[in-house]
């Protein structure tokens, strides 16, 4: 038991890990012994990200678009050829589109999906021979897939491709983890709920919003990285071994309302 959320010594990959949640979720790892791969687009960002957490232990940035095949192949060609092991996905990588109803441009559908739901599969599906070759019965591997809160219910907004794309990957992970739990891989979703991100700037950096936000939140609060590296830790470490293709709202209690 008390080694129940131990992951020192893991492998891990987190995509979009330079800012934002993804970086909460490096960080968490970083601090728990777990040596971490994150992508990210901009490689200057990503790079400065990876020298940050590695005051803490071990990070590797290798930049890559995870939006496209040609990217994703690279990068996977690159973390391979370091690792014939990984025993954490995280797929957090993301992009948001934001336009009036009527007014909604194919490209807002195009780019969001890309990113949210086709990439995630894709990446995963590159590395089944690694995680197949960390899981056991006793260990499986895990995947996790970063949802959100705007996949469960009804958005404030009119970010349509988003909440789409956000239900689609709160299924899909339901579907693949029914397919790969027989093979030793675990996969669940974590759907957050409002945290500091450049996703939520424009709410959070305007007063006003921002008071908006916290006030009409169940715990008064935004999340914090504790909060989202806490989920990931529990699905990642032994305390979640026997926990698969679920969605769990981190969210502050938005999801009750």
């Amino acid at each position: 038991m008390t080694s129940l959320f131990g992951l020192s010594g893991k492998v891990a990959i987190v995509t979009g890990g330079s800012r934002g949640i993804g970086y909460m979720i490096a960080a968490g790892l970083v601090a728990n012994g777990v040596k971490v791969y994150i992508t990210a687009r901009k490689a200057a960002a990503c790079d400065a990200a990876a020298a940050e957490l590695r005051e803490h232990g071990e990070c590797i940035s290798i930049p890559g678009d995870m939006s496209t095949t040609e990217g994703i192949d690279a990068f996977v060609a690159a973390v391979t050829e370091q690792e014939g092991q990984i025993d954490i996905l995280v797929n957090n990588a993301g992009a948001a589109w934001g336009a009036p109803l009527g007014e909604f441009p194919a490209i807002g559908f195009d780019k969001v999906m890309d990113i949210n739901v086709k990439a995630p599969f894709m990446l995963t599906q590159a590395l089944l021979p690694q995680l197949k070759a960390s899981g056991t019965a006793e260990d499986p591997a895990r995947v996790v897939m970063i949802g959100s809160i705007d996949g469960i219910r009804v958005p404030h907004g009119d970010n349509y491709s988003y909440s789409a794309s956000k239900a689609a990957i709160h299924m899909m992970t339901r579907h693949m983890a029914a397919h790969l739990v027989g093979e030793h891989i675990l996969l669940n979703s974590i759907a957050p709920g409002p945290f500091p991100s450049k996703m939520m700037a424009y709410m959070l950096e305007d007063e006003e919003r921002s008071e908006l936000v916290h006030s009409s939140n169940p715990r008064k609060r935004i999340g914090t990285a504790q909060d989202i590296a806490g989920a990931v830790i529990f699905l990642s470490s032994r305390a979640g071994a026997y926990t698969t293709g679920t969605v769990i709202p981190v969210d502050g209690g938005i999801s009750t309302l």
